[in-house]
Order: C-alpha cells, then sequence, then structure tokens
C-alpha cells in the first residue's frame, strides 16, 4: 500500500513523532568542518562582534544565542562558497581584497584602513574576519559571472515589455520595500511567528533591518540586506500589497502571515512612476537653535521655546534671521544642499510647504534643545524623462534579478552534498 501523500513529499513523517534521546540540534558548540575547512567559535563571535556594532549593542542576551546560530550557517555558506570557486579555479587576489577592504573603511565608516584595523579590534571582531567575509562575496560573484551568468539572457521584447508597462503606469505609486522572509509550514508556524516577532521587537528597539535582514530572511534579498528595489504593488502577494499600501516611508510592519511563512516589511520609500518627486528637491536651509540649562523643567521649556519662536517670526528672512538670533542667544548653522527626502518624514512636508524666508514649527526636547528650520531657498527636480528608464539599465537589472535566483539553487546543491561535522 502506498503511502499518502504528504507537505513533505516523498519525505513522510507520521503526526504521532516520539522523539528518542534529548540530543537537542539548536545545544551545540558554535563550530563546524566544512568539507575539511575549520570553523571556529572565535569566527562566529567576531563575526556577532559586526552585528552588534551596526545594532549599536541593542541586542537582548536571548537574541545572542539566535544570531549565534544564524552566523554559523552564514558561515558554512560562505566556505561552501569560498571552496566552489576556487574547485573552479576562481580566485580573488589579496591586493583587491584590501582594496575593497579600504574603500569600505573610507565609504561606510569614515576612516583610512589602520584606523579601521583598530575599531574592529575594539568592538571584538577582526579585520581578518571583515576580509573573509569579503573574500567570500568576491568569489562568489566571480563564480556566478563565469558559471552562471552567461547562461542567463532577457530578450529586448522583454526589456521592452517592461517600459511599456512602466509609461503606461506612469503617475501611479512605486514602493521601495524591505523584507525579512520567514518560511513555515503548518508544524513548525507558531514557533517561526514567535522568532519573528522577537525579531520585530528588536527592530523596534533600534536593530538594523539590514543587518537583521541579512542574518535571517530566507528570500534571495538576503545578499543585500532584504531590499526589494522599486516594485509596483502587484509585484506582491496580495496580503503584502494590502499592508503596504497604507504604510509610510520609515515604517515597519509585521510580522505578516503569507503562503509559505512571514514576513516583515519596510517601506524605504515611495515615489510615483516616471513623475518628478518634490521630496527630490534641493533646499537651502538655515537652522536656528537653543539649548536649556540642565535643571529645566518642562513648563519652563515650553515658555522658552514659545519666546524663541517668536522672536524667530519677527526676522524678516535669510538675511536678517542671524541678527535676531543673536539678539536672544541663539545659534544659527547653514546648508544649502539638503535633500528634502532627508529630512526627517514628520518635517518633509511641513518643509516642502514652505515659502523662501518662513520657519517651521519649533521642534526639538529637554536634552537636545529647541530648533527652527528657515527656508532660503529652493531648486525643484526636473520633470522625469518622458522616454522613461534606460534600457540597458533595465535589462540589466531584469538579468541580475535571474542570476540570483540561480544562485541560490546553486549554493542549495552545495549545502546538499557539503560534508558537515559539528563538534
Amino acid at each position: 500500500m502506498q503511502p499518502a501523500a504528504s507537505a513533505q513529499g516523498e519525505i513522510v513523517i507520521p503526526s504521532d513523532v516520539k522523539i528518542f534521546g534529548n540530543d537537542n540540534p539548536n545545544v551545540r558548540r558554535a563550530t563546524a568542518v566544512v568539507n575539511g575547512d575549520v570553523i571556529t567559535g572565535t569566527d562566529v563571535d567576531q563575526r556577532l562582534a559586526l552585528i552588534v556594532a551596526a545594532n549599536q549593542g541593542k541586542i537582548q542576551p536571548e537574541e545572542m544565542n539566535r544570531l549565534r546560530m544564524q552566523i554559523l550557517r552564514n558561515l558554512i555558506d560562505e566556505t561552501l562558497e569560498i571552496q566552489e570557486a576556487k574547485a573552479n579555479d576562481v580566485t580573488v587576489d589579496k591586493a583587491d581584497i584590501d582594496q575593497t577592504y579600504n574603500r569600505v573603511a573610507t565609504q561606510n565608516f569614515g576612516q583610512d584602513s589602520d584606523a579601521m584595523d583598530a575599531y574592529l579590534k575594539r568592538i571584538g571582531s577582526a579585520p581578518s574576519s571583515l576580509k573573509r567575509q569579503i573574500e567570500g562575496e568576491m568569489a562568489w560573484q566571480r563564480l556566478l559571472q563565469q558559471k552562471v551568468a552567461p547562461f542567463v539572457n532577457v530578450s529586448e521584447d522583454e526589456v521592452n515589455e517592461v517600459i511599456a508597462r512602466l509609461k503606461a503606469s506612469k503617475g501611479t505609486d512605486e514602493y521601495r520595500i524591505g523584507e525579512i522572509y520567514l518560511s513555515a509550514n503548518p508544524d513548525n508556524a507558531e514557533q517561526v511567528h514567535q522568532n519573528a516577532t522577537q525579531i520585530m521587537d528588536q527592530l523596534k528597539k533600534g536593530g538594523s533591518f539590514v543587518a537583521y535582514a541579512r542574518q535571517y530572511s530566507q528570500a534571495s534579498t538576503a545578499a543585500v540586506g532584504g531590499d526589494l528595489g522599486w516594485i509596483h504593488l502587484a509585484q506582491l502577494p496580495q496580503v503584502l500589497a494590502d499592508t503596504a499600501k497604507t504604510m509610510q516611508p520609515g515604517q515597519m510592519v509585521g510580522p505578516v502571515e503569507v503562503p509559505g511563512g512571514f514576513d516583515i516589511l519596510y517601506l524605504i520609500d515611495k515615489r510615483q512612476v516616471l513623475t518628478a518627486d518634490p521630496r527630490d528637491a534641493v533646499l537651502a536651509l538655515k537652522q536656528i537653535s537653543i539649548t536649556f540649562p540642565k535643571g529645566t523643567t518642562e513648563q519652563q521649556a515650553s515658555d522658552k521655546a514659545k519666546t524663541f519662536s517668536d522672536a524667530i517670526h519677527t526676522a524678516k528672512g535669510c538675511g536678517a534671521v542671524d541678527k535676531v538670533a543673536a539678539s536672544i542667544g541663539a545659534t544659527v548653522v547653514a546648508n544649502d544642499q539638503v535633500k528634502a527626502r532627508d529630512l526627517p518624514a514628520s518635517l518633509q512636508d511641513t518643509v516642502l510647504k514652505m515659502q523662501v524666508g518662513e520657519v517651521s514649527p519649533p521642534f526639538g526636547s529637554l536634552q537636545d534643545g529647541v530648533r527652527m528650520l528657515m527656508l532660503c531657498g529652493r531648486d525643484d527636480p526636473q520633470q522625469a524623462d518622458d522616454e522613461g528608464p534606460n534600457f540597458e539599465q533595465l535589462q540589466s537589472q531584469m538579468e541580475d534579478d535571474r542570476i540570483g535566483k540561480r544562485a541560490q539553487l546553486y549554493l542549495r546543491d552545495l549545502r546538499r552534498d557539503a560534508v558537515i561535522e559539528y563538534n
């Protein structure tokens, strides 16, 4: 008699499972040997330190254990990728790794390589750990360019079809969304939902969405910090489309149950297709601010903020505000290259509605003092190009997406064939 079909396919698991012994697969030392290459506890600790630093230390003790296990899985994948690259005579020179390391130090941290070395050691990581990560990413990308990219083709007709759809959608909303996807089945849905809720709690406490997406998300976007790029809601499952439609830039929602698991969504930005976005306006601003002496009460701060606001409103434009500010002991700083979209979301709409010489309502706190913004100039974005997006850029984006999907299958096969020993 043939066994009944199950959700596991040919793997048939009875519902009344009995566990023999007390071996918990989640209780292990964080070390492994992958096809002969050793991953040590130190390797895990050094990667963990990078994530803790990215989250400004705001990670709860119980979260640390889950992060360690995820980092070990990531290190196993990284080891498999480097091994596969070497097996195909794809190597990454030390000079290339050092060049990328120096660029990361300058662009992401504003430091030279020596200062970066010291910083990594100070947080409990090491230059060798970050360089190993760089080597893994570069080796994998080069391998994909050699073994996968040549067999990926996006035709002119496919690209032109996308361009036609974009033009037909001119003026409709487009969303840039980040996702953290956790797969689930009926047997583990409750536990996965609990895990997703814990991740959401960490994110609300200030955790880095990009760092958590890279470590936890099981979607192909994990490598880019969960970033889906600019999409239309029609490209999402209906439940996610309905959720995203109600979100504001900077907002996170989740966990949301979707077919096959749970999603945490982060709305990075929103715009209209082929339409100039007012938030791309470049503003010339003056910030006028005062601070509160130690011990100032809420009422005293409120009274002082009103006096401050009344005084600044007497200034007749940006040419006079410095003198008025000096008369009340306020400081003024100017910046004529501020993008409206870079302002806090709560201020963007207010500032975009201001005329030159007008000031925003006062804002701040007891700790930071009170500030007001005066608009001194505004360069609006030019109307979007009627010809639409660049053909080559679209074609490259579509090719990258297909390469990414094949890369996931490639890595899945490497995992399946690997010999892994846990210590």
